[in-house]
């Protein structure tokens, strides 16, 4: 059955000598995989930009029944990134989201909600103005509402990751500080020490490990680190 959707490029792999594997969040089939023959080509060097990690594209795809791979069938960019692929620390962002998403939706996941918050994420990511520090720690926040378990309050979150209340990092201006979050995710009037920052990423990565079984180590942390 051919079927029409927006998709989000979640990564691929190299298939063969010039085809690849590419998963695709879509909005109204889920997460697929789809094999796009002789696309690694000299004659095709074009259409790897189509597939690149959070390309926001426009599809017309093969959708089999219980088909481990399909096709696609046509496929056009419809939001030409300005700033992502030409900005460092937006790049470094991007990898980073990119690789959590990866680890956080599974094969035939869909959720039309959380298609479209990250779609609006990824087109927030790419404009002006944006606080790029608090960006990575209000992504994660907020997917984790649509993935069903965000905290209700900064106290919640902290008795998961910090159940020691004596441990050291379990602070009065984390809780703060995570507060404004909650309130005010995507927000460049909130304003967190690069300290502290990196403590909430941490405590948000532990509280995704908890609460998904897929979640495993963040290759791209150590780059994101170094930015923030």
């Amino acid at each position: 059955m051919i079927k029409k959707t927006q998709g989000i490029v979640i990564h691929y792999i190299k298939y063969r000598e010039s085809s690849i594997i590419v998963k695709i969040f879509t909005r109204d089939l889920g997460l697929k995989s789809y094999i796009v023959n002789g696309v690694r080509s000299a004659k095709s060097k074009s259409k790897m930009a189509l597939y690149q990690p959070l390309s926001l594209l426009d599809l017309v795809v093969y959708d089999k029944e219980n088909a481990s791979l399909n096709r696609i069938s046509e496929v056009k960019l419809t939001y030409p990134f300005k700033r992502i692929p030409f900005d460092y620390y937006r790049s470094g962002v991007a990898m980073f989201v990119g690789e959590i998403l990866s680890k956080s939706i599974y094969e035939n996941y869909q959720n039309e909600y959380l298609f479209d918050f990250i779609y609006q994420s990824i087109a927030f990511l790419d404009s002006e103005p944006i606080s790029l520090s608090t960006y990575p720690l209000s992504f994660l926040l907020e997917t984790s509402r649509f993935l069903g378990f965000a905290p209700d309050s900064a106290g919640e979150f902290f008795e998961q990751t910090h159940p020691d209340v004596n441990d050291p990092y379990f602070s009065l201006e984390e809780k703060k500080h995570f507060t404004q979050l909650l309130k005010k995710p995507f927000d460049p009037e909130v304003k967190i020490p690069s300290t502290i920052r990196k403590s909430l990423l941490d405590d948000l990565l532990a509280f995704y490990k908890i609460h998904l079984d897929t979640f495993f180590e963040i290759r791209s942390l150590e780059v994101l680190r170094n930015l923030m």
